[in-house]
């Protein structure tokens, strides 16, 4: 069975919830504080597993991580590739707004310590037609798509958060998704349309995934061009929407779905995903995509 291994992040999540986000200088009271686990690559883990995905995650915590492994292995994911270092884990501050919108503050602890002596221990797992999922909240994800391409795997990357200064060998990726904003950073542009066909020129062989919140998602792979819509919801949190798309969608890229019915898929997941609180707690099971 093919599997999916995740080298991502885990973090621990302290969500504040507030009449706006903070501007600077000002000082808000909040309304709330919870305390979920979360990061990027643990959200993404979660998302597959509950796809129906064999997903292996790969990564590091620190020794007040033990609630973010228990949580991982509750949902499903195989988490024997995860080790425990001295650094403290990874962990967020978010800001959720009245409008469901977010404001994140990471911290990379124990995730940006993944050393080749780790490495070697992950790809020594896989096995030739394996994917490689990868986020942006780990130390050099380039050196991971470049070994991915060599060991024969196929490699996916969700370019989040968008760091301009990284210098990243984007064309030896299968799958690139972006949101808006890290399209743009990544493209130079702004509208959805020329970010795609940008990137899509510029890695013809790569399935390029931009994700548009409530206005769905758009797709290209050389001339080829894809689109679904987003189900209309209210939204409560959207701490998650993408990595659930993300999760969604791989799934479906393993199932042999063509691009536009993966993207719809997981609009679909990604829109129950933001009727909630909270990161992987809101991500939903297979059973509830209609």
């Amino acid at each position: 069975m093919t599997a999916v291994i995740n080298i991502g992040s885990l973090n621990i999540d302290i969500v504040y919830t507030l009449e706006h986000i903070v501007r600077p200088g000002e000082t808000l009271t909040s309304r709330s504080r919870a305390v979920h686990c979360g990061g990027k690559g643990a959200n993404q883990s979660v998302a597959l597993a509950r796809a129906g995905v064999r997903v292996l995650h790969a990564g590091k915590v620190g020794p007040d991580g033990g609630e973010l492994v228990s949580t991982l292995r509750g949902a499903g994911v195989d988490v024997s590739l995860i080790e425990t270092g001295t650094e403290p884990s990874g962990h967020a501050v978010i800001m959720v707004d009245d409008a469901a919108d977010n404001a994140i503050i990471l911290f990379p602890g124990a995730n940006h310590q993944l050393d080749d002596a780790f490495l070697d221990r992950v790809f020594a797992a896989a096995v030739p037609g394996d994917w490689i999922l990868l986020q942006n909240e780990v130390n050099d994800p380039g050196r991971m798509m470049r070994r991915a391409r060599a060991a024969g795997l196929r490699c996916a990357f969700n370019f989040a958060p968008f760091d301009p200064a990284a210098e990243l060998p984007l064309e030896c990726l299968d799958l690139l998704i972006v949101n808006e904003i890290e399209g743009a950073g990544v493209a130079g542009v702004d509208a959805p349309g020329a970010i795609l066909e940008i990137l899509s020129r510029r890695y013809p062989e790569t399935l390029v995934v931009l994700t548009l919140g409530a206005a769905g998602a758009l797709a290209a792979r050389g001339a080829e061009r894809f689109r679904a819509a987003s189900p209309p919801v209210t939204p409560v949190d959207t701490t998650a929407a993408g990595d659930t798309f993300i999760g969604y969608f791989l799934a479906g890229t393993l199932e042999a779905m063509e691009p536009a019915a993966a993207l719809s898929f997981a609009c679909r997941a990604a829109a129950i995903a933001v009727t909630r609180a909270g990161a992987a707690e809101s991500i939903p099971e297979r059973q509830e995509i209609g």
